[in-house]
C-alpha cells in the first residue's frame, strides 16, 4: 500500500491484515482487524469497532472505520456524526482549526501522509460525499474546492468525489 494515499480501508486483501492507519494501540488494531474479518456481519463488526474506540479513544483511525461501515450500511446521519468528530478530533491533535472555512494550504503539514492532518483531509472526503449523498451539491463543492486548496497533489483521492459532483451537475444540466 502506498504511503502516498489514503491506506484506510474496510476491505481485506490477499487475507492479510488491514492497514488502518499508522502508530495504533495494540488493543485498538486487534479490534479493528476483527471488525474487518467480520465486516460481512453487520453487527459483530460494528461491536467490534466499538471495541477499538473504547481500546484508543483518542486514535481518529477507529472513527474512520466507524464512519466507513455506518456509511456502508446506509446510516448515514451516523456517519456524519462520526466524520465530524474525527475532523474536530484530528483538528485538536494536529493544532489546526477544526473548521474547514478557516484552513489554507499552511495550516497544516497537509502532505505528510501519517498524522492527523491526513486523518482530516480523509474525514473532509467523507463529508463531501455525504454532502453529496443529501443532495446538497453546492455543500460539496464548497469542501471539495477546500481540499483541492490544502490539497493540490490529491494524496487522499478526493478527485473521486470531485468527478462524481462533475457527473451529477452535468446530467442535470443536460436532462
Amino acid at each position: 500500500m502506498s504511503e502516498g494515499r489514503s491506506t484506510l480501508t474496510l476491505i481485506r486483501a490477499y487475507d492479510k491484515p488491514v492497514q488502518f492507519g499508522f502508530g495504533i494501540a495494540p488493543e485498538a488494531d486487534a479490534h479493528l482487524q476483527r471488525a474487518a474479518r467480520l465486516v460481512t456481519h453487520r453487527e459483530a463488526s460494528l461491536a467490534a469497532l466499538i471495541d477499538a474506540r473504547e481500546a484508543a479513544p483518542g486514535q481518529v483511525e477507529t472513527l474512520v472505520a466507524m464512519f466507513k461501515l455506518l456509511f456502508y450500511q446506509g446510516k448515514i446521519a451516523k456517519a456524519e456524526s462520526l466524520v465530524r468528530e474525527s475532523l474536530t478530533k484530528a483538528a485538536l491533535q494536529g493544532g489546526f482549526p477544526s473548521d474547514w472555512h478557516q484552513l489554507d494550504r499552511d495550516s497544516a503539514q497537509w502532505r505528510e501522509p501519517r498524522g492527523p492532518a491526513r486523518l482530516y483531509l480523509y474525514s473532509l472526503k467523507a463529508l463531501a460525499f455525504i454532502r453529496l449523498r443529501q443532495d446538497d451539491r453546492e455543500g460539496a463543492r464548497e469542501i471539495l474546492d477546500t481540499i483541492a486548496l490544502i490539497d493540490p497533489e490529491d494524496n487522499v483521492g478526493a478527485n473521486v468525489i470531485r468527478e462524481l459532483h462533475t457527473g451529477i451537475e452535468r446530467d442535470d444540466r443536460d436532462g
